[in-house]
């Protein structure tokens, strides 16, 4: 981790993640094994509760810094390049969002989509395809914050070394707490 960085001490990095330059990333965030981050120029930003999954690549445009809202999921092999993306979002495995572009608060963004340099996507969005178009709509922010949750728990039990978080009476328990809070938006008490 670079010196320049500003990770919050709550935040679980993998051992084999590398992040390098002005790298901010909010509490209880998650950074999965293999995810590469720079910041040559410019900054990244990294929300509160959001998870940058396995092998995400995340770098910065000479114009553009990189800006993940909260409670977003970077799922698999996606790449984010100078680009925003918005509160409550989950971008797709293998997704790649270019220079400039801006994906509104509660969008999904499907896997494999390629969204364009300086294309703008309003909030509640679907978006798929190669060059990537909004071919729906639908507000997913309480979906995406239950995923969003869901690797929070994950990445407090990676952090005491446990691999299968996801399992047994304790998570399900967990779970159907957190959704039944998610639904009412009462798991943003305090947090918004």
């Amino acid at each position: 981790m670079s010196e320049t960085s500003n990770v919050h001490p709550s935040v679980w990095v993998a051992p084999s993640a590398q992040l390098y330059g002005r790298i901010a990333i909010g509490a209880e965030s998650s950074v999965w094994p293999n995810v590469v981050v720079r910041a040559e120029c410019n900054e990244v930003r990294i929300g509160r509760y959001t998870n940058l999954q396995d092998f995400v690549m995340i770098h910065i445009g000479y114009g553009h810094g990189t800006i993940v809202g909260d409670f977003c999921s970077i799922t698999h092999h996606a790449t984010l390049h100078g680009c925003t993306i918005e509160d409550d979002c989950l971008i797709g495995i293998n997704a790649v969002v270019m220079d400039g572009a801006v994906v509104g608060h509660g969008s999904i963004v499907a896997g494999g989509a390629m969204i364009k340099e300086g294309s703008v996507f309003p909030p509640g969005s679907i978006v798929a395809g190669v060059p990537a178009k909004q071919i729906g709509e639908r507000d997913s922010a309480r979906a995406n914050r239950l995923n969003a949750w869901q690797y929070h728990y994950n990445a407090r039990a990676y952090a005491r070394g446990e691999h299968r978080a996801w399992t047994g009476p304790d998570y399900e328990r967990w779970l159907a707490d957190i959704t039944r809070r998610v639904e009412c938006d009462e798991d943003l008490v305090g947090l918004r």
